[in-house]
């Protein structure tokens, strides 16, 4: 049962952060339409390891929980 609360407590997070990432990188994309190629790698990557963040979380909650 706690497993199933942080896999998704995990997934929350990470969704939330994703959409922090890909909102600020749409304000900064408007103030500054030239830097659309540096901004859109960051946010890439910063997304990608949002995203190990969570896979790994995942994993040590079902590891732990049972």
């Amino acid at each position: 049962m706690y497993a199933a609360i942080g896999a998704g407590l995990a997934v929350i997070g990470a969704g939330i952060g994703i959409g922090n990432v890909g909102a600020k990188a749409m304000e900064a994309i408007a103030r500054q339409p030239e830097a659309v190629g540096d901004i859109r790698s960051n946010m890439i990557l910063v997304g990608a390891l949002i995203e190990g963040a969570a896979l790994i979380a995942i994993l040590l909650s079902f590891f732990v929980g049972q």
